[in-house]
């Protein structure tokens, strides 16, 4: 049987409006409606149900609700109009009700190849019905019409079970550029929807590349937990780092000539006041000494110049040189100029000089004293005799050539120098302090560091790295010739430098795609950074903390790349369980969410802000929601909408099951323990030389 249209969209009838506000529509259902099953459709389906779409026609086609809730209504008066028995009493009737929240406008656009009408959906409502204006049940063109609206959907990510299986597809550009947050609770999926989204993107754009050729895309997969090491060694050149290298592993290397002096500073504790400019100063002359073809003749001048200028900066008083300030700063001076003697024959004369010079300032009558400690006093020295003195080391700077001052690269300059170098020159900067010892601490650090196998694995034995092939490997080639995904496992760096570490290879990556853009002529290179646990990394901190911790750091760079990055193609994707831990900032610069099963209210309250008020109905679907499912909304989407996300096989799924229990308990998975093993791993014997045979004997 054929209806005529207006018999058909009758048919599709389920109720009329109630009552009309901005962010909510009542309808009342009629008697007939539907109560389980919908059959009116051409499919079955059920009806009603929460989350689901609603029609009511509009003058644009037709305006598009989701079903927030439903209830039934006592009534004090019959409602069965046109079915009473006019011989019985007619008693009054429960009504049933639904709330609806406006969504956007469903418009008819055309025919497609098969003779059907096409839809195309739109966020936003123009005009709002009037009360008593029809509901409709949408049809499963139209229902998929709903959720399949949107232009470039390149990626299909999943499915959608409220509206009749259809394919929800992304736009690849909306999804990473705008950056995504993966929200949900440990074992909701997460991590897999992080992989799948990866991979399906993949393959998605290699089947778009002419003559099979690879994807030229940059995936950089920073993993604290070592989920994603095997996930995608079905593709092809997938680059593995990690501290433990194996066949199939690269050594994680991060050298520390990359840290900028905000992550040294950090790292080492620096204080504000004191410490910070002195190592900032070290770092600055380190990174001009890095140039290896400067002859020896300016490396002399460029020390003499550092004693110089030295003198030149000290405060006057009046006509003298406070003692107590200026004073120690001479026998260090002396002891530089014995070392550059030695260090330069050539010199020797001269030098010696300038060394017989500052020792007669010393040397002059009540110039120094005994303190009570025991150590030497220094009394105001006159401004005469230094200016002098000041006098001879300019002359001789000008006869070899003129002072040296330190221009050039800032200390934030990504140059290489020697860790071992570093420690030694700030303590020689140091001792030029009036409370050399105040910096004790500071140099220990930096020696304990450059001492300790764990990190100098990851951060000094690295001299045969350079920064274009660092970028290569960790960024990806030209065309991404060896690879589109970068997994940097850091699971077993130390917990002292983990934060630094993912900073400096998320600072390192934003900063050389803006160097890429500027050397480009404003084109960019799409590459996407994914942080797994991500409240560990960008975790609210004190903005006010006079010494920033290296966790701070870390979220500040984060924090840069949320935004500023999509100006230079660096796209974030955040994957956490603990959204409320998250900075507010990078969250607030998301601007696409895929939300699993959240039930912390700490956690639901957060993302419950994130949406407008008219369609926080659908995220109390969040604490409900089965493996795999979740609500993905923002940007990406045309509509919020529940995904049930693609299958990823086993073998493709990262490692993060939880623990079986039941299998270990008993037998049907045995777990062999060889201790022994763990701790020499543990303790790091492998790496200590052994002597001799019976060492070795008598050790185990």
């Amino acid at each position: 049987m054929s209806y005529s249209p207006l018999a058909y969209a009758d048919s599709l009838r389920i109720g009329s409006i109630d009552f009309v506000s901005p962010d909510e529509i009542k309808v009342l259902l009629d008697i007939e409606a539907p109560d389980s099953v919908a059959l009116n459709t051409g499919t079955p389906r059920p009806f009603p149900r929460i989350n689901g779409y609603i029609l009511i026609p509009s003058d644009n086609g037709y305006l598009v609700g989701q079903v927030e809730w439903i209830t039934v209504e006592r009534s004090q008066y019959p409602k069965r109009k046109g079915m009473q028995d006019f011989g019985l009493v007619d008693l009054p009737y429960p009504l049933r009700k639904m709330s609806l929240n406006p969504l956007g406008t469903l418009q008819y656009d055309s025919k497609d190849q098969d003779g059907d009408d096409r839809y195309t959906f739109k966020r936003g409502v123009e005009s709002f019905p009037s009360v008593g204006d029809a509901v409709l049940l949408p049809t499963q063109k139209q229902l998929r019409s709903i959720v399949e609206s949107g232009d470039n959907r390149r990626v299909k990510i999943g499915t959608s079970p409220l509206a009749a299986n259809a394919e929800v597809k992304i736009d690849p550009d909306r999804l990473f550029g705008r950056h995504l947050a993966v929200l949900g609770n440990t074992g909701s999926g997460k991590s897999c929807s992080v992989a799948g989204l990866i991979r399906w993107s993949l393959e998605a754009a290699k089947k778009e590349c002419e003559q099979e050729k690879e994807p030229n895309a940059r995936f950089i997969v920073l993993d604290p937990n070592g989920e994603y090491a095997n996930t995608f060694r079905d593709l092809s050149k997938v680059r593995v780092f990690a501290v433990e290298p194996s066949e199939a592993i690269e050594q994680l290397q991060v050298p520390l000539w990359f840290w900028n002096s905000a992550e040294w500073s950090a790292f080492t504790q620096a204080s504000e006041r004191a410490q910070r400019p002195l190592l900032r100063r070290a770092l600055r002359e380190m990174r001009s000494g890095s140039d290896f073809t400067e002859d020896s003749i300016f490396l002399l001048r460029r020390k003499i110049s550092s004693i110089l200028i030295t003198l030149k900066s000290q405060v006057r008083n009046g006509e003298t040189y406070e003692g107590w300030k200026f004073g120690p700063k001479l026998p260090v001076f002396l002891e530089d100029l014995d070392a550059y003697s030695r260090e330069y024959p050539d010199h020797l004369e001269s030098i010696n000089y300038l060394r017989d010079q500052m020792q007669a300032l010393l040397d002059r009558p009540q110039q120094t004293f005994r303190k009570q400690n025991g150590q030497t006093g220094y009394n105001d020295f006159p401004a005469s005799a230094v200016e002098s003195v000041i006098g001879h080391f300019q002359g001789y700077l000008n006869s070899i050539g003129g002072v040296v001052y330190q221009s050039g690269p800032n200390e934030d300059a990504p140059l290489q120098f020697d860790g071992a170098q570093f420690a030694d020159h700030l303590e020689s900067l140091a001792s030029q302090e009036n409370n050399s010892q105040f910096f004790d601490y500071l140099i220990m650090r930096i020696r304990t560091m450059l001492t300790d196998t764990r990190i100098s694995r990851i951060a000094s034995g690295t001299d045969h790295v350079t920064l274009d092939n660092w970028l290569t490997d960790y960024i990806g080639d030209d065309q991404a010739a060896n690879g589109t995904i970068t997994i940097i496992d850091l699971s077993l760096v130390p917990a002292e430098i983990v934060h630094i570490i993912t900073a400096v290879i998320a600072r390192m990556t934003l900063e050389a795609l803006q160097r890429f853009r500027k050397l480009n002529h404003g084109k960019t290179l799409p590459t996407t950074l994914v942080m797994e646990e991500a409240h560990n990394f960008i975790k609210r901190y004190q903005d006010n903390a006079e010494n920033q911790s290296s966790a701070a750091i870390c979220c500040q760079i984060f924090e840069k790349i949320a935004r500023e990055g999509r100006k230079f193609g660096l796209g974030l994707v955040l994957s956490s369980q603990r959204p409320s831990e998250l900075s507010p900032t990078v969250l607030s610069q998301c601007n696409s969410f895929l939300l699993h099963r959240i039930s912390n209210d700490r956690d639901q309250e957060l993302v419950q802000k994130l949406v407008p008020d008219n369609l926080r109905g659908l995220l109390r679907d969040l604490p409900s929601l089965p493996s795999r499912n979740a609500i993905l909304l923002g940007w990406a989407s045309e509509l919020p909408i529940l995904v049930q996300m693609n299958a990823l096989p086993e073998n493709q799924r990262p490692k993060s099951d939880d623990p079986d229990f039941w299998d270990v308990w008993s037998n049907q998975s045995p777990r062999a323990v060889q201790w022994k093993a763990i701790t020499d791993d543990w303790q790091q014997l492998a790496l200590q030389p052994k002597t001799d045979e019976s060492e070795e004997d008598t050790g185990g």
